[in-house]
């Protein structure tokens, strides 16, 4: 069964489902558990340069102290569980590799992620890390839809 277990956040409500159900599921296999946040890096998007209001030391305390945050709620579903969990903040320009290349490096044999479920043009137009971690990851990816999760009993 698994060993090492992947949990990508992005601090979402739907994220945090999946980082419980993938708690429970490593807790009940006795898998090693990882979480992870992805933060883009700083750009700079603006042509004048008085425009800049934020610069790279303001930019990365910023998402540093975000990624600490949706680690940390992390960090206590994992304690709620009985588990310990490795926590991981990456900056990376493209969240889907990110997660694959920390997949690989730690060695994870299973993928735990949320999908928002969009639909239609909005999935076309906000596009959806999860679809992109389904087509491009060898490991297999577990999709986790909340939407019976409060009526399911997960062993534990």
């Amino acid at each position: 069964m698994h060993k090492h277990i992947l949990m990508p956040t992005d601090g979402s409500a739907l994220s945090e489902k999946a980082i419980e159900y993938g708690m429970a599921l490593a807790k009940s296999v006795g898998a090693k558990a990882t979480v992870m946040t992805v933060s883009p890096p700083y750009q700079v998007f603006a042509i004048e340069p008085t425009l800049i209001t934020e610069t790279p030391q303001t930019y990365q305390a910023y998402a540093d102290r975000l990624a600490a945050k949706h680690l940390a709620a992390a960090s206590q579903i994992a304690s709620a569980a009985g588990l310990i969990c490795e926590t991981l903040h990456v900056m990376h320009e493209q969240p889907y590799q990110a997660i694959i290349e920390v997949a690989a490096e730690k060695n994870c044999d299973l993928i735990v992620m949320a999908s928002h479920g969009r639909r239609g043009i909005a999935a076309v137009v906000l596009g959806s890390e999860t679809v992109k971690v389904l087509t491009h990851s060898t490991i297999p990816v577990l999709v986790f839809r909340a939407r019976h999760y409060d009526q399911l009993t997960v062993a534990s």
